[in-house]
């Protein structure tokens, strides 16, 4: 462990006293507080602050976070539950749980922050073992479902059960999804919702599988119809993460980035009825954006209820690079 200048200003800065390289040694073994500040996103757009409504979406509220701790950053995967509750994974092993505040329909910042080791069967945590590349993460029915990129497997945990706490659990995958290419795994996940002929189906999808514009490769794990499908990919864009819509429709979180050009976001519709084994899946585009809306690398999308609204989240995986932000974004679907 070697101590250095900016560790022991970081733990200083937020107030804590312990310098954050030792409170990152905490983190191996358990959950630690983390303190989360968060600037508030008055416009999605700032060059036009008046402007709601992007595309199928209406924009609600978001915040700009940064975190106490060395190991907040780097969110790949997201889950949002009532009330506030929200679970994130980073992509280095970590879990993230905290509550969202809110104020009159807005955002307004992070509360009961937690860091935690995600834990492999044998209790030793993912981020010390060759599991260590989180990317995507859904919970429904009290199981945490999580895609790993480069060793391509999909794990499951006791959520309901044992929280942070739960053990990893294999589920078995096709061998076409242990061979994509090593940094172009599973970085979408999510379960198929009840009512529909697929319901509780795990469904797992590549960031990319091939080059240029091919489509890439998903996979329907459980359930009575488990196999293969493809997703179309458009424009340079590349599968981050994915959500269910109530009626079954599957939402699609897409990123473009190119040195020196920026960045690009896109979500993409999905008709549920187009979901099965050998399938080519497309669908009509919900919003795009780019640097000139507040978006950064944007990996993670939750969908929850509120009443008749359906509220959409996104998150943004800052890569723990002081060139980008952690973005947490919310939407109406419209």
């Amino acid at each position: 462990m070697r101590l250095t200048r900016r560790g022991v200003l970081a733990g200083l800065v937020a107030g804590t006293g312990v310098p954050s390289i030792f409170r990152a040694e905490a983190a191996e073994t358990g959950r630690v507080p983390v303190a989360v500040s968060a600037r508030p996103i008055a416009a999605f757009e700032p060059r036009n602050p008046e402007k709601m409504r992007f595309g199928q979406l209406v924009f609600r509220s978001g915040l700009v976070l940064s975190g106490s701790h060395d190991r907040f950053g780097g969110l790949s995967g997201l889950w949002r539950g009532a009330g506030g509750d929200l679970v994130a994974v980073t992509d280095n092993g970590f879990w993230l749980t905290a509550k969202l505040a809110s104020r009159e329909g807005r955002l307004t910042g992070i509360e009961d922050a937690q860091l935690a080791p995600i834990l492999g069967a044998s209790g030793r945590p993912l981020h010390r073992s060759r599991y260590y590349d989180t990317e995507s993460l859904c919970i429904a029915d009290g199981v945490a479902y999580m895609g790993v990129e480069r060793t391509h497997d999909v794990l499951r945990f006791d959520w309901a059960g044992e929280g942070v706490m739960a053990r990893a659990r294999l589920v078995p995958v096709p061998r076409e999804v242990k061979r994509l290419p090593d940094n172009r795994g599973l970085e979408a996940i999510g379960v198929v919702p009840v009512g529909q002929p697929l319901a509780g189906s795990i469904v797992a999808i590549a960031e990319r599988s091939g080059s240029d514009d091919e489509p890439t490769l998903g996979v329907i794990l459980g359930g009575r119809q488990p196999g293969l499908f493809k997703v179309a990919r458009h424009d340079g864009f590349d599968i981050t993460d994915l959500a269910f819509l109530p009626n079954g429709d599957m939402l699609l979180l897409e990123r473009w980035y190119r040195t020196l050009r920026g960045v690009g976001m896109r979500i993409r519709r999905v008709p549920a009825a187009s979901l099965r084994v050998g399938a080519l899946l497309d669908g009509p585009t919900l919003i795009q954006a780019d640097l000139g809306q507040e978006i950064d690398n944007m990996e993670g999308l939750a969908v929850h209820q509120e009443g008749s609204k359906t509220v959409l989240t996104l998150i943004s995986d800052d890569n723990f690079s002081f060139l980008q932000r952690t973005v947490l974004l919310e939407f109406e679907l419209g």
